[in-house]
């Protein structure tokens, strides 16, 4: 755009059309600007060849390709951008020889390391060319040593009042598109809606397609659209384009413009930066939330207020109306039980059906600030979301992304040392649901569910426990379900030392009426020797058991063929390897037709329970200790 001469004319006539239209005579800084108003024309007469090649002969280049041919149409401008005056043709430019005084702080910087564009921009202070003539403490400089495939010169912007390095065009006329755009934000914000030419109008028609286009799941030519809309101010672009960001993992970008102060879309967008302001069930910073809302309406600031309340203290859900809404139901219900993949499946399946709030709302953005649901929103799925054709709209239906679950349960094996679910051990019991699990191997009949919880604050719940005792092994386990007709209690065992003497499986109490099996898995390490646990039980009672440390297993009852530990641990293969552990974990998915769910174990959230202890207590005469640990404010 804007390289030949006609194209030249055409941009720069529009762009002083459109200043004059705008002016204001109490902004005017000389006669100069009165003059350039009552032409309509910010620009000069055309610089003749000569005076071109007098240029170049002067400063010892050949001038940029859009440069020149921009000189062949105005020798200069006025008004580049809202901080540029007076922009040099070929009589004021000149070298700018390091007037800025920053080529030795640019060139400090550098190290061996540093990257091709640093040392570009240490050595341009010396080189360039300066287009400024008349500023606001503003340099425009071009860079005859940093020239692109196409012969151009990147030109960079600086302004040492705006505390940041220079801004870097491509080209003369990627700057001078750019400055067009700074002055169309800086005209919306001084006139607002009066501000109307034919550029605006032209952009306010693109962001209304891009809508239709977002909503038809074609979100990246619709993000393009808008993103090029924001740059020159449009202001319903932004709220628009803030949507596809969100969903496209571009957290913390935007915030949503003006349709946060809309009561149609507050409910629906402001919790999603309450994720990321506030968390869930933690304070937040309430002066921050109220400098969000300090413009907004009385009835959005209450809803604000009321949204905050439910974030701190863990209680906000996503709703939705028709279809849509009993699918996000369906898939929260399966979500807090740990199966992420069905539940994105139930709204995956749903999303055609899903309606919009209002014309400006693109897609179901609060199921990013749901606690079940939004982890099931990685950057893939959200993608899928938006290239999903929804609101009535028609078009492609996209490749689905990715299940997040591996099958089974040998995925375990893979975890490494500093891992958060290393050392790991579990319960699974057959034909019983999650909700169960407490009667049957809580600590006592008073054992219940916890709200579902991330594994950091379960972590954190774990840890503080203000008595630890040598022999009480109570487990704080996440609880879900292990398969079509199983359910799970896993718990990371970090600090928790398997001793075959004292160890009592849970599996025995779990099982009257059905089967369980237990697990323990302490990874070998140079100076750890590992241990592998498995026991099975059915009707109340251990049918068979087997541990291995080092070169030695031990065995109990008749133990299966696919689970014999003489062929999973092979004598000679080191435990460290996990080889054995991973067999082990294929015969029992293979076996019992169990997986584990590692997505919700790490970044979702599960209800938990704290089990019974894992060990007997101690027999008459046997030594044990109790450590308790108490807060005291020094005076």
């Amino acid at each position: 755009m804007t390289s030949t001469i006609d194209e030249w004319r055409s941009f720069l006539a529009r762009w002083s059309q459109e200043w004059a239209d705008a002016w204001d005579p109490e902004h005017a800084r000389d006669e100069r600007d009165e003059e350039a108003r009552r032409e309509r024309r910010l620009g000069f007469a055309p610089a003749a060849e000569e005076r071109i090649a007098a240029a170049e002969k002067r400063l010892g280049h050949r001038l940029p390709p859009s440069y020149r041919t921009f000189l062949q149409v105005s020798d200069g401008w006025r008004h580049a951008g809202g901080f540029v005056r007076l922009l040099a043709g070929t009589e004021g430019l000149r070298r700018h020889e390091d007037a800025a005084r920053m080529a030795e702080f640019y060139q400090r910087e550098l190290g061996e390391n540093s990257a091709p564009e640093e040392v570009l921009l240490a050595g341009m202070w010396q080189r360039a060319l300066q287009l400024d003539v008349e500023s606001d403490l503003t340099y425009v400089l071009m860079d005859p040593g940093d020239v692109g495939d196409d012969g151009e010169w990147a030109v960079y912007c600086y302004a040492s009042w705006r505390a940041a390095p220079p801004e870097r065009y491509a080209s003369f006329r990627a700057f001078m598109e750019a400055m067009h755009q700074e002055f169309h934000g800086l005209c919306v914000n001084r006139l607002g809606p009066k501000f109307v030419n034919a550029t605006t109008e032209a952009l306010d028609a693109s962001v209304e397609e891009a809508r239709r286009e977002a909503l038809r799941g074609r979100h990246e030519a619709a993000e393009a659209a808008l993103n090029l809309a924001v740059a020159y101010g449009r202001p319903r672009a932004v709220g628009l384009r803030d949507q596809i960001r969100r969903l496209s993992g571009q957290t913390g970008m935007g915030s949503f413009g003006l349709l946060l102060e809309d009561p149609r879309y507050a409910p629906e967008l402001l919790p999603v930066i309450a994720t990321e302001q506030v968390g869930h069930g933690r304070p937040g910073d309430r002066a921050a939330w109220t400098h969000l809302l300090r413009g907004a309406a009385d009835t959005v600031r209450e809803t604000g207020e009321e949204i905050l309340r439910r974030f701190q203290e863990g209680t906000f859900r996503y709703t939705a109306e028709g279809p849509f809404g009993r699918a996000v139901e369906e898939a929260r219900e399966l979500a807090r039980w740990g199966d992420a993949d069905a539940a994105w499946h139930v709204l995956r399946a749903a999303l055609p059906e899903w309606q919009p709030l209002g014309p400006d709302h693109l897609a179901p953005l609060g199921l990013l600030a749901d606690p079940l649901l939004g982890p099931l929103c990685t950057r893939e799925r959200g993608r899928e979301l938006l290239a999903t054709p929804r609101a009535g709209q028609r078009g492609d239906t996209p490749v689905p992304a990715p299940d997040l679950d591996p099958p089974g349960l040998a995925w375990l094996s893979e975890t490494g040392p500093g891992d958060a679910l290393v050392p790991y051990r579990f319960l699974l019991v057959e034909g019983v649901d999650p909700a169960e699990l407490p009667a049957r191997a809580g600590a006592d009949d008073s054992a219940v569910l916890s709200e579902p919880m991330t594994s950091w604050e379960t972590q954190r719940r774990r840890h503080g426990n203000r008595e630890v005792s040598t022999w009480d092994d109570r487990a704080l386990a996440s609880v879900g379900r292990a398969g079509p007709d199983w359910s799970f209690a896993f718990e990371p065992a970090q600090g928790r030392g398997f001793d075959e003497r004292r160890f009592v499986s849970p599996a025995v109490a779990a099982s009257p009426g059905t089967r369980a099996l237990v697990v323990w898995s302490d990874p070998a390490e140079p100076h750890h020797p590992g241990v592998f646990h498995l026991s099975v039980a059915e009707n109340g009672e251990e049918r068979y058991a087997f541990t291995v440390r080092k070169t030695t297993i031990t065995k109990r009852g008749d133990i299966p063929d696919a689970f014999d530990p003489d062929r999973l641990f092979p004598q000679g293969e080191p435990l460290a390897d996990r080889l054995g552990e991973r067999r082990t974990l294929e015969a029992l998915a293979s076996g019992f037709g169990v997986r584990l769910p590692r997505h919700a174990l790490t970044r979702g959230r599960l209800h938990t329970f704290t089990t019974r202890s894992w060990s007997r207590p101690p027999a008459p005469g046997e030594p044990y200790t109790v450590l308790r640990f108490e807060r005291r404010r020094s005076r």
